[in-house]
């Protein structure tokens, strides 16, 4: 029986919305609302920081992904520039970060459902989970389409939003808050009413609003046209940011001043409730829902691919490698599945915690693997410059820019430990790593060949 492989089902629109629907999450939706309690008007800055940050990170990983047609993952680029150990290291962190993440939305979902049905959270996010892994069991194809329609109407949502805001900023349109002018910006405090403290505390939510950026990197190798569509994802993601991101916030900062708007609620809630929309907060517990639900998506989506790229790379159980007639890795699916279903349980023992530990774990493991396509593109650069100066999408401003990336995460990991809020998960995180060193050098002992799979 011939080998099954992975199909190559995703069209350059699927992974345009991937792209767009891995960043824009409950991160923005809902943490925005915190971070900007903590920053003031400053958030934009905070927000602007990351995604440059995030889009050299991006520029980075799309020149390895192009160099060798070999990769199917980050794994494999960790394994060639790092070695063995940080293949099988990064490999599992990555997939802890999307479990992590995955968790946090499918606690979020059983929240958003009692909005509308009195009913206990932890059923709608098992149904959530149930339903998600019954479509991606069917075809990639499926994920391609459930992440577009996911990512439209979140899409079509902050449109609205900044269309409304620039409308009534024309206009001179008055809210119960006040008017809605630019001066909201800077009247109320100034750009850093809580000075520079306030600020650098809201990096953690920021840095978890962009988990995901690099999903477009795993879907690679399901892309029907690597070459053309990867850097166009990529070289859009500037634009996402600014438009997504940095205008969202500033229209929500024109109509609210900063000091209105509740950690607790989501801003955008309380924005179209200030403009005189009877049924917004219906509306955006809808469009959270989908976010959470889109996230939660992505999510088994990409931990299914993880363990199947493990198993191959004789990492994982070799059960995960194995794909059902539709070309999924099915075992991958039921195991990650069952894995993310935990965040139900967890909604219910510690409900008021589990959120805000998940999210900064997720946050602390993305920063690795970030740092790990850094540090592996800086060897890309030093060891092959024959591949390197064939490169038709060269990363810029290398190696300087990876330097000062990878200073700038070091600095948030430490504003961590200082926060208090942040500072458990901060001490926690580590012996996720200590328990992978261990396997790893456990598995090495006992003969197992850990090396990537070169076909």
């Amino acid at each position: 029986m011939a080998q099954r492989e992975l199909k190559r089902d995703l069209s350059n629109r699927h992974v345009q919305l991937i792209a767009i629907g891995g960043t824009i999450g409950t991160g923005l939706f809902l943490g925005s609302g915190k971070a900007i309690q903590l920053a003031g008007p400053s958030i934009i800055f905070a927000y602007l920081i990351v995604g440059i940050a995030l889009f050299f990170v991006m520029r980075a990983l799309g020149e390895l992904l192009l160099s060798k047609a070999g990769y199917q993952s980050l794994t494999d680029i960790a394994e060639e520039y790092l070695g063995p150990w940080a293949s099988f290291v990064t490999g599992w962190t990555y997939w802890f970060c999307w479990i992590m993440t995955a968790m946090a939305d499918v606690i979020a979902i059983g929240v958003y459902v009692r909005y509308w049905f009195n009913i206990p959270q932890w059923i709608p996010a098992l149904i959530c989970v149930i339903i998600l892994l019954g479509l991606n069991l069917l075809t990639v194809k499926l994920f391609g389409e459930l992440e577009f329609w996911f990512a439209l109407i979140k899409v079509i949502t902050i449109v609205v939003l900044i269309g409304i805001g620039v409308i009534l900023l024309v206009i001179g349109f008055k809210t119960n808050a006040g008017p809605v002018t630019i001066k909201n910006l800077w009247e109320h405090g100034g750009l850093f009413p809580n000075g520079i403290s306030g600020f650098l505390l809201s990096f953690q939510m920021v840095i978890f609003a962009y988990v995901g950026v690099e999903l477009v990197g795993v879907s690679a190798a399901e892309t029907s046209n690597p070459e053309k569509n990867i850097p166009s994802a990529i070289n859009k993601i500037p634009l996402r940011i600014l438009f997504f991101y940095v205008g969202a916030l500033i229209v929500l900062l024109f109509i609210n001043p900063w000091m209105e708007l509740n950690g607790a609620e989501s801003p955008f809630v309380k924005t179209f409730s200030l403009v005189g929309i009877p049924i917004a907060a219906g509306i955006i517990n809808f469009v959270v829902l989908t976010s959470a639900a889109s996230a939660s998506n992505s999510g088994m989506f990409s931990t299914s691919r993880i363990l199947y790229n493990l198993s191959h790379n004789n990492q994982g159980p070799s059960g995960f490698a194995k794909l059902n007639k539709n070309h999924v890795p099915s075992n991958g699916l039921l195991v990650s599945a069952l894995v993310i279903s935990v965040g139900a349980l967890l909604s219910k023992l510690i409900p008021e915690q589990a959120f805000g530990i998940v999210t900064t774990i997720s946050a602390i493991c993305f920063i690795w693997v970030w740092g790990v396509i850094l540090i592996c593109h800086l060897r890309y650069k030093k060891t092959r410059p024959e591949l390197q100066s064939k490169s038709t999408f060269k990363a810029p401003l290398t190696p300087f820019i990876n330097y000062v990336v990878l200073t700038l995460f070091a600095i948030m990991l430490i504003i961590m430990l200082f926060a208090e809020e942040t500072r458990p998960a901060l001490l926690l995180t580590p012996l996720w790593f200590i328990l992978l060193f261990i396997l790893y050098w456990t598995r090495r002992k006992r003969g197992h060949g850990l090396h990537y799979d070169k076909r």
